[in-house]
């Protein structure tokens, strides 16, 4: 997790913000709303930004309704494009601040605690707190990292055979 809290330092082109229950029917929403707004924006269902904002959402959707739920509050999706530091900016606020964040599962054998791990093997990401509750935020490139390592289609790959003439 970044110490620091970094805001937006660009405006965004486009933004989608979406309160939802604080449900696990809220948080399937909030993923669906993901991949349905950056087809919107361009990033095709099958794209690696939808799939992996998806995941995002889906995980910081599935903590706010697990652990910072407060009954009768919402949490909230918001989605931002910000082009001029090429990044989708995502944030998952809830009502709840008072608990601390854990990043491993307590029981390494047992089936949940580890969307935090996930989340920061795929994105940048932070916590700011607010007057009532807490957003946690993260960062995607729009563009891939281009590889270092060049690929000729030409070239048998070094694990296959070449055939024989």
């Amino acid at each position: 997790m970044n110490a620091e809290i970094p805001t937006p330092t660009s405006t965004p082109t486009a933004e989608l913000t979406q309160r939802l229950s604080s449900t696990p029917r809220g948080a399937r929403l909030a993923r669906h709303l993901t991949a349905q707004q950056l087809d919107t924006w361009g990033f095709p269902h099958d794209s690696d930004l939808n799939d992996t904002a998806q995941h995002v959402v889906a995980e910081l959707a599935a903590n706010a309704v697990t652990h910072g739920r407060v009954p009768g509050r919402d949490f909230e999706l918001k989605l931002s494009l910000l082009p001029a530091e090429d990044t989708l900016r995502i944030e998952v606020s809830d009502a709840r601040g008072d608990r601390a964040l854990r990043f491993a599962a307590a029981d390494p054998e047992g089936d949940g605690g580890r969307g935090l791990v996930l989340v920061t093997l795929l994105a940048a990401w932070g916590v700011t707190p607010r007057p009532v509750g807490k957003t946690i935020w993260a960062e995607l490139p729009l563009k891939e990292p281009k590889s270092t390592l060049a690929v000729d289609s030409r070239r048998p790959c070094p694990r296959t055979p070449a055939p024989e003439d």
